[in-house]
């Protein structure tokens, strides 16, 4: 299992949701969340087969920039 970390312009429950059937659909319900109290807004990802380009495409796809954080 790896965790990911992103800072994003996911900042609010309307652009969560935007985002959740892409991110869904490329590293699966539950093994993401967003820290929108963040001022980076940190997506973290936990999942087995995720890799952190799906993860750009997903919020990419989704209209929101993304930029990985050092892990």
């Amino acid at each position: 299992m790896s965790t990911l970390r992103f800072k994003t312009t996911i900042n609010c429950g309307g652009c969560i949701k935007a985002v959740t059937p892409s991110l869904n659909r490329e590293v699966g319900a539950d093994n993401w969340q967003v820290d929108t109290a963040n001022p980076d807004k940190i997506l973290t990802v936990t999942a087995a087969q995720a890799t952190a380009s799906q993860v750009v495409k997903a919020v990419q796809d989704a209209g929101f920039e993304i930029q990985p954080l050092a892990q």
